[in-house]
């Protein structure tokens, strides 16, 4: 299923290595980030296209090239969760429509659970159901983590030490996102008709934690916290 996703506007890098080289050599180059993108089945950072290239080879020049001659194809060079990849441009996605209609549906439960950890992470379980008003099950987590969109992050330091949770790379690939911090906030919400107009003055949405690493109230998962004992793990 092809998701619209904002172009990203890359600055071409104009150092003394792209000026003097050679049109032929940097032709070639480019085909070849083309052929790798395009046979890539996840996205490509920058560094991993650099590896499968010539040394020297104007990286950023070439994926900024490459990213304005797909600008008004029927497929774009997007980057998403920081690398690179073709999407369906997105006013095509209505092509695929029926692809989107059969796909599973997750539960209005955990589109709010997910939306939470998005906007909130990292949370624990019992984070989860204060601000939901209600108790989340453990399927409801386990289903988002089978998506693998949503992970656990770690341990939080308190009584219990309950498990915390946050979303993945895939959920930012899925959703076009390049970071949580490109999630909508009130006011893009409110133009998408999913926020009440009539919302309160006061209400916020908190800004989301787009950093990779534990929080200073977090500590390591442990062994065991993960894959098939993730069960046991999160009795909170």
């Amino acid at each position: 299923m092809a998701n619209s996703s904002a172009a990203v506007v890359i600055a071409v890098d104009n150092d003394a290595t792209a000026m003097n080289q050679d049109p032929e050599e940097r032709r070639q180059n480019l085909r070849m980030v083309e052929a790798l993108l395009f046979a890539s089945a996840e996205p490509l950072s920058a560094a991993e296209i650099a590896g499968r290239l010539p040394e020297g080879a104007d990286i950023a020049g070439l994926l900024g090239d490459l990213q304005a001659i797909y600008a008004e194809r029927g497929v774009n060079l997007a980057q998403v969760a920081g690398k690179w990849m073709f999407r369906t441009a997105g006013d095509l996605s209505f092509l695929l429509s029926r692809e989107a209609v059969e796909q599973k549906r997750l539960s209005r439960a955990a589109l709010e659970t997910l939306a939470i950890i998005a906007y909130h992470q990292p949370v624990t379980r019992a984070d989860i159901e204060e601000i939901r008003g209600v108790a989340t099950s453990r399927g409801t987590l386990d289903v988002l983590m089978e998506t693998g969109w949503v992970r656990m992050r770690g341990r939080r330091r308190s009584p219990g030490r309950p498990v915390t949770y946050g979303v993945t790379e895939t959920f930012l690939t899925h959703f076009g996102l390049d970071s949580v911090a490109d999630l909508p906030g009130v006011d893009e919400l409110k133009a998408a008709g999913l926020l009440d107009s009539r919302i309160p003055a006061n209400f916020a949405i908190p800004e989301p934690n787009a950093g990779d690493g534990l929080a200073e109230d977090e500590d390591p998962l442990e062994e065991g916290d993960t894959g098939a004992a993730a069960d046991a793990a999160i009795d909170e």
